[in-house]
């Protein structure tokens, strides 16, 4: 006589008992609206960055977080705002020559530049004007990832947005030549008495030899340093307009 075999049932389930259920929605519903939050917080970031780019497009920066550090610290600072066309074409090639020569050939890195400084360790900087120009109006002074992340983002966003004379026009105008002296207009009648026009090349060299530090080096009661940097920018400045690396902010 053959057995008769018995169909194994299924192991049960466990229900979920209402406290667990309960725990379990709560937990979807904070993760979709972290979630939420996280996206919207993004959208409003990119937002605010791209009109932050746009808006220099067409407005002069007022002022800048180190003008107003700077303005709280010693009480005032000398800053008014001046047309590139209103500056020496000798003093922009001489910014370009002692910050970024190969200002017209890069699209905001200057990749040859970057790999010497590691060569050598890091203990030169790389960065290029459009870089310098993103720090001095939209960033704040000073050594940090944080910075130097947010640099690196705007970076390609303004070579994209702007032209490489307005990138310059602007580092020109809030650039810091002296302590509290902003600007090739207040730097020119700080140090030399005479408008940006009439800046001489010698003058312009000085102006530009300043730049990495200008609390400390004098473009009208020049060091060594200053003279012998000078110097080199005159040459550089000349050799820019010579080989037409000038071009894209000259007209």
């Amino acid at each position: 006589m053959a057995k008769k075999t018995t169909a194994k049932k299924a192991p049960e389930k466990k229900q979920k008992g209402p406290k667990l259920e309960k725990q379990d929605n709560w937990l979807t519903r904070q993760v979709k609206r972290t979630r939420w939050w996280f996206w919207r917080g993004a959208i409003w970031a990119a937002s605010i960055t791209i009109f932050a780019v746009l808006l220099y497009i067409i407005v002069d920066p007022p002022t800048t977080w180190t003008m107003r550090s700077e303005k709280a610290r010693i009480g005032e600072v000398d800053y008014q705002w001046i047309d590139i066309d209103e500056v020496a074409p000798v003093f922009l090639r001489s910014v370009v020559a002692a910050e970024d020569a190969n200002f017209c050939l890069h699209w905001g890195f200057d990749v040859a530049a970057i790999r010497a400084a590691l060569d050598e360790g890091g203990r030169r900087g790389a960065s290029t004007l459009t870089q310098q120009t993103v720090k001095n109006a939209y960033l704040w002074q000073g050594r940090s990832w944080i910075r130097k992340s947010i640099e690196t983002l705007l970076t390609p966003l303004i070579e994209i947005a702007w032209t490489k004379r307005r990138i310059l026009e602007i580092y020109v105008n809030i650039a810091e030549f002296d302590e509290g002296v902003f600007g090739v207009d207040a730097a020119a009648h700080h140090y030399f008495g005479v408008e940006p026009a009439d800046l001489s090349a010698l003058q312009a060299a000085r102006l530009a030899a300043v730049l990495p530090a200008p609390k400390t080096r004098s473009a009208s009661k020049p060091n060594s340093v200053v003279r012998n940097r000078a110097a080199a920018i005159m040459d550089g400045a000349a050799t820019i307009r010579k080989d037409r690396r000038s071009t894209c902010f000259e007209d």
